[in-house]
């Protein structure tokens, strides 16, 4: 059986390795101008691709992100002033009623019962 302090000598033996051969492939300048070239063309080809898209004229997803932000904040909107038209036809039926209670001519009882029927 191995003791721990085996263990532990031959854990940092193998993280020594692991950091010399690391350190050995960033040196390398095969392998870095190969990094260099393969990331270059990645980024080349999302740029071909963005510009595909935009010459078929399709959102990107950003355009898309941006429209969502859009129509949440439209459909707040909405919603604000659906509540405020709300408050505003039950100040109208209440006044109404006010104005009937306090004998104003049939005309505005008909009034009154037709904003009663719609609330």
């Amino acid at each position: 059986m191995e003791s721990p302090d085996d263990k532990s000598g031959l854990r940092a033996r193998g993280e020594e390795a692991v950091g010399e051969l690391a350190q050995a492939l960033l040196e390398n300048p095969l392998l870095s101008s190969t990094l260099g070239r393969a990331l270059g063309a990645g980024e080349r080809a999302a740029s071909a691709q963005r510009s595909a898209i935009g010459a078929l004229n399709l959102a990107s997803a950003s355009d898309i992100e941006r429209l969502e932000q859009r129509l949440r904040s439209l459909s707040g909107r909405l919603e604000e002033l659906e509540d405020r038209l709300d408050e505003v036809t039950d100040d109208l039926v209440a006044l109404s009623r006010r104005l009937a209670e306090a004998g104003g001519d049939p005309a505005d009882q008909r009034r009154v019962d037709v904003s009663d029927a719609a609330g």
